[in-house]
Formats: structure tokens, sequence, C-alpha cells
């Protein structure tokens, strides 16, 4: 039963997945007969979240409630949100109106807002964290009063993909605080170790422990009212060229370096998975079960 206290997940489950072929968030992972989502959200709930905030497309709702809900636990509290194009302040409503695809992660957190009485974990659909990730956000919160945000950091060289480089951003860090999270291209291992091109674009040396932020955000009221202030001045600033987004982690790093919130960073030794192409459902699926089953 959901109390109000624990923080709630939020799922980002809303991109197009062009490079999948399809909505990637509800494909079926083989040796589970259920999604990473649902994954997710059973590891979520051990860990003892009870409210859980999917932000979808309308395109797959139907889905979503005829075959995914049915399959979760049944104490859990579970609202369906829909990011929508035109779910803008008013006097942007022409500049919707040109827009082809979603707004992008930050847009995506801020649809969900009116449903986020407190705390929130914040993950994408499509990727694994491990049940660690969650454990580790529920006592962040229950230690830091829901004052501090964190992030979960992954290490580079448990993030790698076999089908090629990579792009990571890799946190910086003072005293386990976030500083900055720097954005590293083509990331692939050598005869030398692991190596990424710069924001520079120099190819650089990458130690394999540094951490990556995949996603797996502990945010908090405050991010979420910056959010709405910040996707009023990208909607100002920029024109409605696909390419232009409205990046969740732009936004938290607008505000640690305004001063107004602090990001924790915990370190966690689980294993990432996340499913770009189709191809890599069969593997990704085996990979996971033995790692929960084995």
């Amino acid at each position: 039963m959901y109390t109000g206290k624990e923080p709630t997940l939020v799922i980002l489950a809303a991109g197009l997945g062009k490079r999948f072929g399809g909505n990637k968030q509800i494909a079926v992972l083989p040796d589970f007969n259920c999604t990473i989502m649902e994954l997710s959200i059973q590891d979520a709930h051990a860990a003892g979240i009870r409210h859980v905030v999917l932000v979808i497309n309308h395109l797959v709702r139907p889905l979503i409630e005829q075959e995914i809900l049915p399959r979760l636990s049944r104490d859990l509290q579970v609202e369906l949100v829909e990011q929508a194009i035109m779910d803008v302040p008013p006097r942007f409503n022409t500049k919707a109106q040109l827009r082809q695809k979603p707004w992008g992660t930050g847009h995506a957190l801020l649809c969900a807002k009116p449903h986020i009485p407190g705390a929130a974990i914040v993950i994408t659909a499509d990727d694994y964290y491990g049940p660690a990730a969650y454990k580790q956000l529920v006592c962040h919160f229950a230690e830091s009063e829901q004052s501090d945000m964190a992030i979960v950091g992954y290490p580079l060289e448990q993030t790698l993909s076999q089908q090629g480089g990579v792009n990571r951003g890799i946190c910086q860090t003072h005293n386990d605080w976030l500083t900055e999270v720097v954005e590293y291209l083509d990331i692939q291992r050598g005869a030398d170790g692991l190596s990424g091109k710069s924001p520079e674009g120099s190819r650089v040396t990458i130690p394999g422990s540094a951490l990556a932020s995949m996603t797996c955000w502990g945010v908090t009221q405050t991010l979420l009212v910056q959010l709405e202030v910040e996707f009023s001045q990208f909607l100002e600033s920029y024109d409605s060229d696909v390419k232009n987004e409205y990046y969740l982690p732009d936004c938290i790093q607008s505000c640690v370096q305004q001063g107004l919130l602090q990001v924790r960073v915990h370190r966690t030794c689980d294993r990432w998975f996340g499913i770009t192409y189709k191809e890599e459902l069969k593997s990704v699926s085996g990979l996971l079960y033995e790692l929960r089953h084995g």
C-alpha cells in the first residue's frame, strides 16, 4: 500500500525507438515473457516502492493496460501519463504544432510532475539497473529527508556494448557530490584500455572504474519546479527543429551550477543492461536470466 512517504518510481517510456524499429519499451524478453520495465518495477517493489508513474506515448496505452498492468503486483499504485507534443504552455502552441517528435526526457518528467507528491526515482524503460539501485535511492531519501538529489553511477566497464562504441556521460565528483556530467563519445576498449572522444574532440583514456550516468536519478520537488521554469526558457530559445530536445541532465546540470540543489553520487556494482536494437533482445534476455536465476 502506497503511503506517500516512500519515493515514486517514474519510468520514462515515451521514446520512439527508431533504431530499434518500434516501441522497445514494450518488447518482451523471451526468457521472462515480460518487459525490462517490468523487471525494474519488480526490483523497485522489493526495495519498498509502491507508487509507479509510467510516462508513455498514446500508441502503447492499450497494450500496457491490457497486458502489462495485470502482471504487476496488486499492491502497486500505477498511473499512466501520456507525453504529448502539445503539452506546452499555451503561448507556445503554434511552435508545438510544427513539432514531429517528443520534446525529450526533461519534458517527459515534467509531464509526470502533477503525479509526483514528493521525491522520485527516475529511470528509462528500456534499461535494466539491477536491484541495488532502488535500495540505494530509497535509503538515500530516508536519510536525507528528501532534501538532496541523488544519482546512481555505474562503473563504465559495466556499461559497454558488444555492438561497438558507446556514448556515456561520465560523472565528475567532489567528495561524492556531483559537480558535472561530461559526455564522451565512441567509447571503446583497445589494447591500452578504454578510450573515448572528449568534448574537445580528442581521444582520451577513461578508467573503467569511472562512473557513468545511465539515467538513474533520485529527484526532488526542487528539480521539478525548475524543470518547468527552464522548459519555458528552452522553448523561448529554440525553434521547432526536431533535433532540439529538452534533456533532463541539462536541467540538473544547470541547477547544480546555480547552487539550487546538490546531487549525491552513489556507486553501484550491479551490471547495467540496455537494448538499442531488436537483435539484442535475445542475448540481453539470456544474460539477465542467468543474472537473476543463475
